[in-house]
């Protein structure tokens, strides 16, 4: 047994969401947000479900309590039940707490003041129930919260409170009903820093009113937010547009009265002054930055959310205080189908893969398990759900054309289940049993698993993100399709933002030439990879990087796309949660800690370790094999051979199908070209940096920004030299830079210098792939007729 199942106390930094058991929904959501987001939760920690069951054995509270429900004739007899309950309160209420408990709260308390730097530091005590076998189980609004406390006894009290808040009239009548006994639930009080409200509410990521889920919901009252809960005061109701991130709707409500705190603790009812009355209790933006939160953590947990704020009067900071699954629209789901069932719902972040096999029919689709061992049992197949058998025969086509998917132990691309789900356009994956691990082993019935059959992968539960809408209404508009010549010269895009993806997949590009990954960090993850290893979460670099690259990754396939590993400055890491404990203050960073050099550094390898594992996770679990890296700003050969190695000795190996290039951005990379070759499959121009170190300009300097120009003959001459070098020892040269974007005519001397890619941004796609076109017909044309124009400039250094 660890020691966090035998404490009494745990740190929300200590907690995740899977801590149910140990500190109820409340509790472990609080620690999940803490621990693992980028959301501002008020500091705390939370009593455990351990301490509320030593807390009733040791008083002998159990047996009085079980005699006094026993006693109960009639739970439909409202007076007796609460004459029952009142007596179980008042027990728990006036019962000796265990010293040992005692002291521990209490010095947990004292803890808290020195975090917050105050003596005696008034805090929220949140009950949090857990009951661990009970279906469905929904405690929302059964227990107390208690505002503005004072003083480590008065904290012990009011969790005796809490623990007697199990025993309301309503929580023991449901208790009842559910046939569910009193001492398989428990009781932990979340004690949290007092957030001093000016406003507060609750937010839903789905509009409750008519469950749409593009959506969001924010209410907002001034003062405590106890006066929503319990309906005393009606809110301004605000909705946020997910896609946008606008507010759609708002309804500002007169307000007359507010719950406030008092200065020495407890709270009290006021007046909203006269003049805030028809005031909005939230600006615009304070709603807007609300939102984000919303988004975040819905993105976080994978379903629907039901969230609480306060906006502190005196910092004016927004502050998460609870966030919990939202129960009615996501019941009315399940009902609709078990495919949608909330539980069932993952990011794609937490996706596990279940099973692999050959990728027989392509195609992404998620349902319900349904195994079938004998052909007589396929009668009762039922629509939409996922077969997943030994193997299929002719006999089997009824139940294959209703199948959402279908999954097999064995076979190859050309047996029965392959060939007639390609034409049946089921996606359909083959031969999980080569793959070390039987589809009939891994799956049972009624198990929800996504199949992307497009990569051989099924993963457990719906991965919602991976699927495509399916009903969007066909357009009777005869649209006139776009054509573009082909160009022997590829034309990549730069991309950053994972969202963006399926929207530019359509685009006629060749793959992504720069996928940045600092986009990643900055969009998803915002902690130092250093804090996150340190406190015990590397998992989340992985799972989200990974997430991230292969939403581009499957978006763009079978194109390839170059993942440029990290390449932060040191100012940029350590505006990072947790950054400013690694990260030097360089004066010139741009020049500093960044790229190639941290990977091999001794006090950063583990980080870049973890960058490495995001990138075999996408291409071995996920199957995601057009996935390719480049590395960034190498100064020297040596450190070209330490990253090598380092991702060799990792399991990253080049390969037929595994690319591994450099950025040529430093003029070394130019000059000394002939030896970088050996360790990479090519190179990408990083022409910004390329051209401030040839020219000595610094790009961030407004100063000197006229000086700076990518078309200078120093810059042309050092590329031609490179390409020339490259293609020597069969390596390719793309360039990622902002130049052929801004400059047509730089985009000809590429051409004519023989570069093999040039990757621009995505609005520059289509005019670049018409300029390609049109300047390596220029080039024929000219070779043909032996009549065209003459460059005069001598591009040869030598």
């Amino acid at each position: 047994m660890s020691s966090r199942d035998t404490a009494n106390v745990l740190w929300f930094n200590e907690l995740h969401r899977e801590d149910v058991n140990l500190v109820g929904g409340k509790s472990s959501s609080l620690g999940e947000m803490t621990s693992s987001m980028d959301i501002p939760v008020p500091y705390g920690f939370a009593t455990t479900a351990r301490a509320y069951r030593y807390f009733m054995d040791q008083t002998g509270l159990n047996d009085k309590v079980n005699a006094l429900l026993d006693g109960i004739k009639d739970y439909e007899n409202s007076d007796e039940l609460r004459a029952t309950c009142e007596q179980i309160r008042d027990l728990i209420v006036g019962a000796k707490m265990p010293d040992d408990l005692a002291s521990d709260i209490k010095q947990g308390y004292a803890e808290l003041a020195k975090k917050v730097g105050q003596d005696n530091p008034f805090v929220a005590i949140r009950s949090s129930a857990t009951a661990e076998d009970l279906p469905d189980a929904s405690f929302a609004g059964q227990q107390e919260s208690y505002l503005n406390i004072k003083g480590a006894a008065d904290v012990v009290d009011r969790v005796k409170q809490c623990y007697s808040s199990l025993f309301t009239d309503r929580a023991t009548y449901y208790r009842h009903k559910q046939n569910f006994p009193q001492e398989k639930v428990a009781l932990s009080a979340a004690i949290q820093m007092m957030v001093f409200s000016e406003a507060s509410g609750v937010m839903f990521s789905v509009n409750v009113a008519n469950g749409d889920d593009t959506k969001i919901v924010i209410d907002a009252i001034y003062g405590l937010g106890e006066y929503i809960v319990l309906g005393k005061v009606t809110p301004d109701h605000f909705v946020i547009d997910k896609q946008s991130k606008k507010i759609v709707e708002k309804n500002i409500i007169k307000q007359s009265v507010e719950l406030v705190r008092l200065p020495d603790g407890g709270t009290k009812e006021q007046a909203v002054p006269a003049e805030l009355q028809e005031q909005p209790a939230l600006t615009d933006k304070q709603v807007i930055e609300l939102s984000g939160y919303v988004l975040k953590i819905e993105r976080h947990y994978g379903c629907y959310m039901d969230m609480e704020y306060a906006l502190d009067a005196n910092t004016k900071r927004l502050w998460i205080v609870q966030a919990r699954p939202e129960t009615v629209w996501s019941q009315r789901n399940k009902k609709k189908s078990a495919e949608d069932d909330a539980d069932n719902v993952v990011a794609a972040a937490d996706a596990k893969v279940a099973v692999r096999g050959l990728p027989a029919s392509p195609g992404l689709a998620s349902g319900v398990v349904h195994v079938i061992d004998d052909p007589k049992d396929i009668d009762q197949f039922k629509s939409g759900e996922v077969l997943v058998t030994l193997m299929t025969s002719p006999d089997w086509v009824p139940a294959m054309k209703k199948a959402a998917a279908i999954v097999t132990n064995n076979g190859g691309m050309t047996c029965h289940a392959a060939i007639v789900s390609r034409e049946m356009q089921i996606p359909c994956i083959v031969g999980t049993r080569s793959k070390n691990l039987a589809a009939t082993d891994a799956l049972k019935d009624g198990d929800v698993v996504t199949v992307d059959a497009k990569n051989g992968v099924v993963y457990h539960g719906k991965v919602a993100s991976m699927l495509k809408p399916d009903d969007a209404p066909a357009t009777a508009q005869a649209v006139v399709a776009e054509t573009f010549a082909p160009t022997a010269t590829g034309v990549m895009m730069n991309l950053g933002d994972p969202e963006l993806a399926d929207k530019y997949a359509s685009l006629p590009a060749d793959g992504i030439g720069l996928m940045r990954e600092e986009f990643l960090w900055t969009t998803y993850i915002h902690e130092h990879p250093l804090y996150l290893i340190e406190q015990g979460h590397p998992e989340k670099v992985v799972n989200q990087l990974a997430d991230g690259v292969a939403k581009v990754v499957r978006a763009m396939a079978p194109r390839p796309v170059i993942l440029r590993l990290s390449d932060f400055k040191s100012s940029e890491y350590r505006n990072l949660k947790g950054g400013e404990k690694y990260e030097p203050h360089e004066p010139a960073d741009l020049l500093g800690w960044r790229g190639a050099s941290r990977y091999y550094d001794p006090k950063y390898i583990n980080a870049f370790k973890l960058e490495l594992a995001a990138v075999k996770k996408v291409r071995n679990e996920f199957g995601l094999k057009n996935l390719n890296v480049m590395i960034p700003f190498v100064r020297t050969v040596a450190e070209a051979e330490k990253v090598t190695t380092i991702m060799h000795n990792e399991g990253l190996i080049r390969s037929a199908d595994f690319k591994v290039y450099m950025m040529a951005e430093i003029p070394s990379n130019i000059i000394l070209a002939d030896q970088f070759n050996q360790f990479i499959d090519g190179y990408s121009i990083g022409s910004n940096d390329l051209t401030m170190l040839i020219l000595g300009c610094d790009r961030n300097n407004d100063t000197v920004a006229s000086l700076f120009d990518e078309r200078n003959l120093a810059v042309k001459r050092a590329i031609r030299h490179l390409i020339e070098t490259a293609h020597k020892d069969g390596k390719t040269v793309s360039i990622c830079g902002q130049a052929p974007s801004e400059y047509p005519d730089f985009t000809n001397f590429l051409i004519q210098s023989g570069i093999d890619y040039v990757s621009v941004n995505p609005d520059m796609v289509k005019e670049t792939k018409r300029n390609v076109a049109h300047f390596e017909q220029r080039i024929m044309l000219d070779k043909a007729t032996g009549n065209g124009l003459q460059d005069q400039t001598d591009y040869d250094w030598k």
